[in-house]
């Protein structure tokens, strides 16, 4: 939907329906901070499931070719870096879903960020429609990298403990979605003092 939507805001701007492109865009934050959240949720159950029974499937390192972003390259270097010289198969394992936890959580934050910026007074508009695109981009290769990684789990996941690894990342998944009550409230329910005549 992120991509979609998204497609859709790139597409009025380019035929040159501004209006429509922002409103289209203006629906984006919240479906990049959804992906975000359930990617994150994914690799803190995978994280999480291997370090309490141990199984540790093989993982290449983070690819600097598979990212737009400066910040996300070079993550992805070090990441690399301490992959090939420091790092045992299993801390490889697990260094690669911090890493990618870590960057999920930032590209969400800073996907939000240029769609606030864009909201059709920003001087340097263009900029903004590429750190946008950047962010949209580094998300989903993280999504594809965690997809990698869950297949690779899934074949060294011995089948009893299956079930137990839902159960956690659906765990996480509930825990990491935003409150519907709260989110769209600016006032919160707070206790009132009594005052005479009231």
């Amino acid at each position: 939907m992120l991509s979609v939507a998204l497609d859709e805001a790139i597409g009025y701007r380019q035929g040159g329906m501004l209006a429509k492109s922002y409103q289209a865009l203006s629906m984006t934050p919240d479906l990049a901070t959804r992906l975000a959240g359930n990617i994150g949720a994914l690799l803190r159950g995978l994280g999480g499931h291997a370090k309490h029974f141990g199984t540790i499937p093989n993982a290449a390192p983070l690819d600097a070719a598979n990212f737009h972003g400066t910040k996300e390259q070079r993550t992805a270097r070090m990441s690399d870096l301490l992959s090939r010289v420091l790092l045992t198969q299993r801390s490889q394992f697990l260094h690669k879903i911090a890493t990618l936890e870590e960057m999920v959580g930032e590209l969400g934050r800073e996907f939000r960020f240029a769609v606030e910026n864009l909201d059709g007074t920003s001087t340097s508009t263009e900029s903004d429609w590429q750190a946008v695109d950047a962010a949209h981009y580094d998300l989903n290769t993280c999504l594809r990298e965690a997809i990698v990684l869950l297949k690779s789990f899934l074949l060294v996941l011995p089948s009893d403990q299956l079930a137990t690894l839902q159960k956690t990342v659906r765990a996480h998944a509930q825990a990491s979605e935003p409150s519907s009550h709260s989110s769209g409230r600016l006032i919160r329910h707070r206790r009132l003092a009594a005052v005479g005549g009231e």
